[in-house]
């Protein structure tokens, strides 16, 4: 596994980051690929806060724990990825074919979701850029759920259009689809 730690408004000892590696890596068992996994570590308002994202193979997952200890925030965000994987690994061998998240898109097929002009009205704070990889809707909801957001844009494997999938209040799932 290839750790990426940063800290936010604190410091602290390599004792936790050792810590830290020694209870995620016992998730590695999880991947078929060796997994690079980013560890935010941050104090606010007393709170010990562990964000964990993990990338493999094209899939992410994400979790963050929050507890008065930070060894204590540690395990509770392993347990939780280690709950997110067990609950989805069934579905992701059963449902879905092996390479369901690679994304290999040409890049000139990328786009961007950046206003060409400035706006002073509106101020985008953080842009993404991705490629859009074809991919069928119930992947879609998967890779939505697995990264623990209310939407997930992409493009559909049926007709090549631009979706995105979302999570409905009532507790269902929408699709918006591009007519063209």
């Amino acid at each position: 596994m290839k750790f990426t730690f940063t800290e936010k408004k604190v410091d602290l000892p390599k004792s936790v980051h050792r810590y830290a590696e020694k209870k995620v890596g016992k998730l590695e068992r999880y991947f078929r690929t060796e997994p690079e996994v980013n560890l935010v570590f941050s104090v606010e308002k007393d709170r010990n806060k562990v964000e964990l994202t993990v990338r493999a193979g094209g899939t992410i997952l994400r979790v963050a724990e929050s507890t008065s200890d930070m060894f204590a925030s540690i395990d509770g965000a392993v347990t939780a990825l280690e709950r997110q994987l067990r609950k989805h690994k069934t579905r992701l061998e059963k449902r879905l074919r092996q390479d369901a998240f690679a994304r290999s898109v040409p890049e000139e097929e990328l786009s961007s979701f950046v206003p060409d002009g400035e706006e002073r009205e509106f101020e985008v704070v953080r842009a993404k850029r991705f490629p859009l990889k074809p991919m069928t809707v119930d992947e879609a909801i998967l890779q939505m759920e697995l990264l623990g957001h209310t939407f997930f844009a992409f493009k559909n494997e049926e007709g090549g259009r631009f979706c995105v999938v979302y999570r409905r209040n009532n507790g269902g799932f929408g699709l918006i689809e591009d007519e063209g």
